[in-house]
């Protein structure tokens, strides 16, 4: 049952910007037009875990919904899904074990969690199994840092490096335990 981490960072460590903005992910010639492994990795995953600021950022791209999948969302202060997610997205909240416990009871093993608060906490409680990290060679100076404190150090093994479109590095580590 593991629970995947899929996410950018800025060469030092942000996944916004100092406005919570993600726009400099999109400054990465692309000419052409892969989405650099995330069709793989969604086939891969049966549910989304994220928080309600990841949800906001989401909507806030003016798109339509971009998931296929379920998409669990951790808040303790929304009281209801945003109009038309319905049947998409659900609110759950309470202890991470107990979330993780109740989504997979529904039969959702293979989760990818989504967001920097949300990420942290997982990792707090030692509950990633796996991180797939893109890096963007981008400078921010200061944002939303990907990783904070921890009670104890985690290690994880390295287990695949691969360069993307002549200018990202995708790492991949698995948690050891």
């Amino acid at each position: 049952m593991p629970n995947i981490v899929y996410i950018a960072t800025s060469l030092d460590g942000f996944i916004a910007d100092k406005d919570n903005k993600v726009d400099w992910l999109h400054d990465i010639p692309n000419p052409e037009g892969s989405d650099l492994g995330f069709s793989d990795f969604m086939t891969r995953i049966d549910a989304l875990v994220m928080g309600r600021n990841t949800l906001g950022v989401v909507l806030s791209f003016g798109i339509d919904w971009p998931y296929t999948k379920p998409v669990f969302v951790l808040s303790n202060t929304l009281t209801r899904v945003p109009e038309g997610l319905e049947g998409k997205v659900f609110l759950v909240k309470g202890p991470l074990k107990e979330v993780l416990k109740q989504i997979n009871a529904q039969g959702y093993h293979e989760l990818y969690i989504d967001g920097g608060k949300t990420i942290q906490s997982f990792l707090q409680e030692d509950l990633i199994d796996e991180l797939i990290i893109t890096t963007i060679p981008v400078l921010l100076g200061g944002g939303i840092s990907l990783f904070g404190e921890l009670a104890s150090p985690l290690k994880f093994k390295h287990v695949k490096a691969e360069r993307l479109v002549d200018y990202l590095v995708q790492n991949r580590f698995i948690r050891q335990r």
